[in-house]
């Protein structure tokens, strides 16, 4: 099976958690498991524009990205935070390489447009060459992808796009052909109003968790993520799923752990793969 997993900043920052992560990957690795892993950085990104006296500024939980913060995110993602973790799976034997969107033409940005604000260069995936990504593949290799890009007709010199990591995910799924994509994160999946975990959710239900109230705060732009990745991929396996186990990767792919998001017409759907 080709896997996705779309890993959050926060479980990359401590080497614990990080090492953790890392040997569940090579655990799914070992069972024979195709891997691409994208990640977040945000608050590493927070913190380096700190040092730097850059002050934040979001709209609608997207970081607006000016120029000068452009840099400390490619910095931040391409650099420490992609190399950090690669070379966190190879010290758990994993082989991965590093990539951004310009790696290879992997993928290209265009500006994510907004009515009410400019954001500056933030970015949504525009183009994909997945030719590199798959080679490396075919070879036994992990490709650990930072989600920055330049835009697909940048000039020399131009700011690379900031992308949202959770947003990236679904049409990077879609282009490499996978069979599953996997958000892993601190939380066991979605809960419900009686704080049960709901193993199954459509957009239809999402979108009644929004209005009941029962989803709010951080879970919006988990469903919000893992909705777009379904409109991409109506035929993988799209979950989020918790991260804090040693075989994260290979439980999360098994029908009792975590909430799987299927299309609204969707009848049944196989996700028992563990």
């Amino acid at each position: 099976m080709r896997i996705l997993v779309k890993i959050g900043g926060a479980q990359l920052e401590q080497p614990g958690p990080r090492s953790q992560l890392c040997k569940a990957l090579a655990r799914a690795r070992a069972e024979g498991h195709e891997l691409i892993v994208v990640h977040g950085g945000g608050n590493q990104i927070r913190q380096l524009g700190k040092a730097l006296g850059h002050q934040d500024r979001y709209h609608d939980g997207l970081r607006i990205t000016d120029a000068a913060t452009a840099e400390v995110v490619l910095m931040v993602l391409g650099g420490l935070v992609n190399r950090t973790l690669v070379a966190a799976l190879q010290r758990q034997g994993v082989t991965a390489v590093g990539l951004c969107g310009a790696d290879g033409g992997t993928f290209a940005a265009r500006k994510l447009e907004k009515p009410d604000v400019d954001l500056g260069y933030v970015g949504a995936v525009d183009t994909v060459r997945p030719q590199v990504v798959l080679s490396l593949l075919r070879s036994g290799v992990v490709p650990v992808l930072a989600t920055v890009a330049p835009g697909l007709s940048a000039q020399e010199g131009e700011p690379f796009f900031n992308l949202n990591a959770d947003h990236a995910a679904g049409p990077l799924c879609r282009a490499f052909g996978c069979d599953a994509l996997l958000f892993l994160t601190d939380v066991p999946g979605v809960l419900g109003a009686d704080k049960q975990l709901l193993r199954r959710l459509t957009p239809a239900a999402c979108a009644q968790l929004v209005a009941t109230g029962v989803a709010t705060g951080g879970m919006l732009p988990k469903l919000e993520a893992a909705l777009l990745a379904v409109r991409e991929n109506p035929r993988a396996l799209v979950k989020i799923a918790p991260a804090g186990e040693v075989d994260a990767v290979l439980r999360a792919l098994r029908q009792q752990v975590g909430t799987a998001f299927v299309p609204d017409d969707a009848a049944t759907l196989e996700i028992d793969h563990g």
